[in-house]
């Protein structure tokens, strides 16, 4: 499965140049993860209520090319990898008009309790859902 939206970058999300600040496309990384995980059916305050949160642990980010001042992004998540114990989330940045890549990112989250520590596996049912996401990518 792949979650994507669009996204109109603003003043607030640009430099002094007017292309997009590096930060802000972590921004709406975050916007797709967070979403994504709500369209499996996981919205990130329910999972909180269940002791379950997911910390970034790393991010490999690439700059491509850069967005402008009132350019439409379209963002794009999927999972590309699962472990057990981490997933990794690919995501693309780029252009509605012109389908430019802007920025491709692999974003590898854990699970966590409240208090940090870590879970030694991904508790269910995230565990099924993103061992599942892993074997439709893998077959695609």
């Amino acid at each position: 499965m792949k979650h994507v939206f669009e996204q109109k970058v603003y003043f607030s999300d640009t430099d002094t140049y007017s292309v997009v600040w590096h930060g802000s496309y972590l921004r709406w990384m975050e916007m797709g993860r967070v979403e994504y995980c709500s369209q499996c059916g996981f919205p990130l305050k329910e999972l909180e209520n269940q002791d379950i949160l997911l910390p970034v642990s790393s991010i490999n980010i690439k700059y491509k090319s850069s967005a402008k001042l009132e350019d439409i992004v379209i963002v794009e998540t999927e999972i590309s990898k699962f472990n057990g114990l981490t997933v990794t989330f690919k995501q693309t940045i780029k252009s509605k008009a012109t389908g430019k890549i802007f920025t491709v990112a692999d974003v590898v989250i854990v699970a966590v309790h409240k208090d940090g520590k870590l879970y030694r596996r991904v508790p269910e049912p995230l565990y099924s859902l993103f061992e599942k996401e892993t074997e439709c990518q893998e077959h695609v």
